[in-house]
């Protein structure tokens, strides 16, 4: 039986990426982001190459009621939701008290409150039926503080905790969360939150390797997945627990800081 997946945050990078993921098993989508032209062209994309029907909902959701307004059109269309993807999240680059505050907050709208009411939105539908798969795409920012990105790497510490105390709440039931924890990638994000230009993001790795090990985790149930990690990253995730913690903050911020 073919299960339909949600994505939001669709038009590009990981999100477009885990459409294609998604099609190529021959099941059908519902693509959730602003840019209705660019949600426009990938439907077109992976209706002609996959065979499949994809819905498009241009939806900005940093606004509090893009949620719900999705859940009831989708009620109101008989789509049942089996695969929640709630991808959508952006960032921003440089020091909380100099930020705008209105985009920091945008940004908590989205990275935590939108995925958060989606969550609440979907679950209940999907432990009743006792069947059903929720990714959450975190980073491996949410390991630690993140200075000149305070909020970004704030939000995706709750991801992760969130993502993983469902996981446990839901073990008894056939309903799985799995929570992606990318590194560095190429996608829009870096250029939008001006991280491209400092050294953590000098290597980065592509989308669709991210997108793959992701969908690969939700469909296996993983309560975990790292993804895009180099080696000498990998070395200092291992080191944290061992690291001071105002050692590791000043690597973060000498990390994060414009070239």
């Amino acid at each position: 039986m073919k299960k339909v997946a949600l994505i939001t945050g669709a038009s590009s990078g990981i999100g477009k990426e885990l459409a294609y993921c998604h099609a190529k098993t021959g099941a059908d989508l519902v693509l959730v982001a602003r840019s209705e032209d660019k949600l426009e062209m990938l439907k077109s994309e992976l209706e002609s190459q996959e065979q499949v029907e994809v819905k498009i909902i241009a939806k900005d959701l940093t606004l509090p009621n893009s949620p719900e307004e999705i859940h009831d059109e989708l009620s109101e269309a008989g789509i049942q939701v089996d695969y929640l993807i709630n991808n959508a999240g952006f960032g921003g680059h440089g020091k909380f008290h100099e930020r705008p505050w209105e985009k920091d907050l945008a940004m908590i709208n989205l990275n935590i409150t939108a995925l958060t009411a989606l969550t609440r939105l979907y679950l209940p539908e999907m432990v009743k039926r006792n069947s059903g798969k929720i990714l959450n795409v975190s980073s491996t920012a949410s390991f630690m503080p993140g200075p000149l990105q305070a909020v970004y790497f704030a939000t995706k510490a709750y991801v992760t905790y969130f993502s993983n105390a469902l996981a446990e709440e839901l073990h008894d039931t056939e309903v799985t969360v799995t929570n992606l924890m990318p590194g560095a990638t190429e996608t829009e994000f870096a250029r939008t939150s001006g991280m491209d230009k400092t050294n953590l993001f000098d290597k980065p790795v592509s989308a669709k390797s991210v997108a793959k090990d992701g969908y690969k985790g939700m469909l296996e149930g993983k309560m975990d997945v790292i993804s895009g990690l180099t080696t000498s990253q990998k070395i200092m995730m291992k080191m944290l627990p061992f690291t001071p913690k105002k050692v590791i903050l000043t690597q973060i911020r000498q990390m994060q800081e414009v070239k």
